[in-house]
């Protein structure tokens, strides 16, 4: 998320801990599961998850990283399966952090 966060233009994104008071509400209100390691990206009312989320992200980013959205050629089920491989492996590739990014 740090990626995404340095990539796009200032206040373009709010990022909200799954974990959280607010992020529990968000979850609740669009009667998401408490998936861990997915992520979401919520517009105008529509929720998107795993890879959709992010070639959806993509699309608000400045090229190279919005090219990404070519990937949407792919079928969604071989898009997610690629999309928990990363996230399986994201701390082990990426490190990881003991709080999230403060925005």
């Amino acid at each position: 998320m740090d990626l995404i966060l340095g990539k796009a233009r200032e206040n373009q994104f709010k990022m909200i801990p799954l974990q959280s008071e607010e992020g529990q509400n968000i979850l609740n209100k669009f009667e998401l599961g408490d998936e861990p390691d997915t992520v979401f990206f919520i517009q105008n009312n529509h929720v998107f998850s795993e890879s959709e989320a992010i070639l959806e992200i993509c699309k608000h980013l400045k090229a190279p990283w919005r090219w990404l959205g070519v990937f949407q050629i792919l079928p969604k089920k071989t898009r997610d399966r690629f999309y928990r491989g990363v996230a399986k492996n994201r701390y082990k590739w990426f490190g990881k952090r003991a709080n999230c990014r403060n925005i």
